[in-house]
């Protein structure tokens, strides 16, 4: 397997009509906290090689070999009241599932509420996302080029084990970020995008476990999206923050 490695210029190259700006180190301790600390600005994405402390949701930790994933944060600043930033990490994990899909010719990629991106064979991405200042830096994790013996823990799989297709990591991440910046834009005019993420998504009308902070875990059915992108469950309640899992 041939791992081309991350080119600032080349990605540079591919995003030169758009506003991202993008920045390539070799090793982070975490592009989250450091593009945090830099006081970002719109349109700023630091990505890495390898991250030694990268981190999840609730505080776990996100481990890739060197050369194998896009390890990335953004920072963007958002025409929506801060009520509804809630939607961003699915709208980030739409994108990039859409994005998967198109790149290997396949449907096997779909979101996970609330912000992975996973394949039959396991979870490919995560998403991490937090309020800073008047925007929202967004963390970005995808298994790209990871082989078997590389996963970090055995529900995890990559798009090169799941669908046999080598991507040019430089290459993707340009694309990946148009979609992106373009699924932004068309929620920041107004239009009503929950139908799009629901293209997308694999836990509406699926059985899951609920794991709850503070709380008991929860069987229901999640039957859908409420306005504020949390996930509405047969049982009558709305879930905006916890652990899913998918029931067969």
């Amino acid at each position: 397997m041939i791992r081309l490695a991350l080119d600032q210029k080349k990605i540079a190259s591919y995003l030169s009509d758009s506003y991202w700006r993008v920045k390539v180190f070799d090793e982070v301790t975490s592009t989250q906290s450091l593009l945090r600390e830099a006081q970002p600005s719109h349109g700023d994405l630091y990505i890495a090689e390898y991250q030694s402390q990268g981190r999840g949701r609730l505080n776990r930790t996100f481990e890739a070999t060197a050369g194998t994933s896009l390890l990335f944060s953004f920072y963007v600043k958002l025409e929506r009241d801060r009520s509804d930033w809630g939607w961003v990490p699915l709208l980030v994990g739409s994108a990039l599932a859409e994005e998967i899909n198109f790149q290997t010719n396949s449907k096997n990629y779909s979101t996970k509420w609330p912000n992975d991106v996973i394949a039959p064979s396991g979870k490919i991405a995560g998403i991490l996302s937090e309020a800073y200042g008047s925007g929202i830096l967004v963390g970005v994790g995808i298994n790209v080029l990871t082989t078997k013996s590389e996963l970090p823990v055995a529900t995890a799989s990559s798009i090169a084990l799941e669908s046999k297709v080598e991507l040019d990591r430089n290459e993707f991440l340009a694309a990946l970020l148009m979609r992106i910046s373009d699924l932004l834009a068309t929620w920041e005019e107004g239009a009503n995008i929950a139908s799009r993420y629901l293209d997308s998504n694999s836990t509406v009308g699926n059985k899951v476990l609920v794991q709850r902070p503070n709380a008991e875990d929860l069987e229901a059915i999640a039957t859908g999206i409420n306005s504020d992108g949390g996930l509405i469950l047969d049982t009558g309640e709305v879930i905006t923050v916890g652990d899913i899992n998918h029931l067969r």
